[in-house]
């Protein structure tokens, strides 16, 4: 039987019409060109979320980006939420990860595959999936999800990677204090632990797309630079005046950053460290600092081009 469909020959002047053909070497580096435009190196304060009516204050980019839908990242957009004590607030958004940090307060999400319990400190992440988030007291959230990347794609998640899951700040502080107190941890470029999530142990991530991290940065310590091709979007979650990070495209001869920003921590603020730049964190005040950075390295690590590089002194 002859299946064929027949259809009206579609005319070659529409068929071409958005075709282009450029000379290599004026398309191969459209980052370098402008086409493509770079991520800013930007901070969002704390105030964003620290008074007000409950609500969500994504964290966006698009303009500088050049996207019609909203961007920290790429494939990464991150928001401050804040929920008044007795209030709840609704999220459901077309991605395939969320994650939920706790800034402050305590209360409980319900979802389609049950509750959730969370208090200040703890992290939890959904696979992209309606939820309602109620606070028992004042409550605020560093929240991050990989909808960007759909909306570029144009698709649509249809399925879940992983079930909800709760990392307490009892968990993450425990096997902090592990790294902190490992005799080798003098020698590693940082002190921190890597959430993770049994259903990806290719990527060792907290999810397919996201990877997380917490680390700790002592007193009159300096952390030496590294790079990677993922963004970062970071989070400060504890720090004193003094502490601080260096960020900047190139390396100088001695390991210091070539004409580095500086990005100074502020307890609950946020700021983007653009993908391939390197970067150093400083703690010069007289108390450990701890910083949360959450990118899109678990899909770098999957596509084998994250290319994270470590400086190292001699």
């Amino acid at each position: 039987m002859n299946t064929a469909i027949s259809a009206k020959v579609i005319p070659t002047a529409v068929l071409t019409q958005d075709a282009e053909i450029f000379e290599y070497s004026k398309a191969a580096d459209p980052i370098s060109s402008g086409a493509t435009p770079r991520i800013p190196v930007k901070t969002f304060s704390s105030e964003l979320y620290a008074t007000g009516a409950t609500r969500v204050v994504p964290l966006d980019l698009s303009k500088e980006l050049k996207t019609d839908y909203p961007v920290t990242g790429p494939s990464v957009i991150a928001s401050f939420v804040r929920i008044k004590a007795g209030e709840s607030i609704a999220t459901s958004v077309d991605a395939t990860s969320e994650f939920f940090y706790v800034i402050k307060g305590k209360g409980h999400t319900e979802t389609e595959k049950g509750a959730i319990e969370w208090n200040e400190g703890d992290i939890f992440t959904l696979p992209g999936m309606a939820a309602v988030h109620h606070a028992d007291e004042d409550t605020a959230f560093y929240m991050v999800d990989d909808s960007p990347l759909l909306a570029y794609l144009g698709v649509e998640k249809s399925k879940d990677r992983f079930q909800p899951t709760l990392y307490t700040r009892a968990m993450i502080m425990t096997e902090l204090e592990k790294a902190k107190n490992d005799p080798n941890a003098g020698k590693r470029s940082r002190v921190s632990v890597l959430l993770a999530n049994k259903n990806f142990d290719q990527t060792l991530t907290i999810t397919h797309t996201l990877w997380s991290m917490f680390g700790i940065v002592p007193p009159g310590t300096r952390q030496l630079p590294h790079r990677h091709q993922s963004v970062a979007l970071d989070f400060a979650v504890e720090a004193k005046p003094g502490v601080y990070t260096l960020i900047g495209p190139e390396l100088n001869a001695d390991g210091s950053i070539k004409d580095a920003i500086r990005v100074d921590w502020v307890k609950g603020a946020a700021f983007v460290t653009p993908a391939g730049y390197w970067h150093e964190h400083v703690n010069e005040s007289g108390a450990d600092a701890y910083v949360m950075p959450i990118q899109d390295a678990g899909l770098h690590s999957y596509l084998r081009t994250l290319d994270i590089q470590f400086y190292l002194e001699d």
